[in-house]
């Protein structure tokens, strides 16, 4: 068998989780995505905010609850997590245009694709956390946290003070823009999110060589988000920071 096919095969083995974390971890998955995605959508609907702060409320707190159901309960209770927050989200597609859980993730701008726009960030990432886990092991964390923060900071801070923008390449019709001042703050919130993974990794031997590698990783995150076509980014973001840190490491 192909090694990377064997890594997988073995990943899902390993990592189904047990009946009594099904019990508990499965209602208690749905109730916490549906209340995050509920909140993120009363903020545009209720507060008057604009999708792209309540977009990435959503992305923020539901990537800040995989890792620390991965710290607390490990890699089974995050997969089991995973699917819950994957029933909210089709249901929210369900509900569709004016629902309060559908306009929490829909932008105007990705008209008439608001719901492709949806799923693809979604796909890209179940592909990102799972080419994490099968190919870096714990370095997993430190793209959840990149994407989590990094990622989570670029879009509103692009909404509020980005000036200065540039086209990304898009797989859709759908004009897709950046901006500078977003891909600072990712940086920034990159070498943030790089340095967390190190106190919530203590039992890895992070050597001094790593400590220099920060700021290289975090400026490789936010040109991996630049540059990612639009909506791919929840994917690259979390592959390419585990992946520097696993070979840094």
């Amino acid at each position: 068998m192909d090694p990377i096919a064997e890594r997988t095969l073995s990943f899902f083995l390993n990592n189904v989780p047990s009946r009594n974390v099904i019990l508990i971890g499965a209602p208690l998955g749905i109730l916490w995505s549906f209340l995050c995605l509920r909140f993120a959508g009363y903020l545009k609907l209720g507060k008057g905010w604009r999708t792209g702060y309540t977009r990435k409320v959503f992305h923020f707190l539901i990537f800040t609850s995989v890792v620390i159901i991965q710290f607390l309960w490990g890699t089974p209770a995050v997969c089991l997590f995973g699917g819950m927050c994957s029933l909210v989200i089709l249901f929210a597609l369900r509900k569709g245009n004016g629902n309060v859980l559908y306009e929490a993730m829909a932008r105007e701008k990705d008209e008439p694709h608001r719901t492709y726009y949806i799923i693809v960030p979604y796909v890209a990432t179940l592909i990102g956390g799972l080419a994490g886990n099968i190919l870096f092991g714990d370095m997993a964390v430190v793209g959840y946290l990149v994407t989590g923060l990094g990622d989570a900071a670029g879009e509103p801070v692009g909404v509020r003070f980005g000036k200065h923008t540039y086209r990304v390449p898009s797989l859709a019709s759908v004009k897709s823009v950046r901006s500078w001042e977003g891909s600072l703050a990712v940086f920034a919130m990159s070498v943030a999110a790089i340095a967390a993974s190190i106190a919530l990794l203590p039992n890895l031997n992070f050597t001094r060589s790593f400590f220099v590698m920060i700021p290289l990783i975090g400026l490789a995150s936010a040109g991996v988000e630049a540059v990612s076509p639009h909506g791919w980014d929840n994917a690259t973001m979390q592959i390419v920071p585990s992946f520097l840190a696993w070979l840094a490491l």
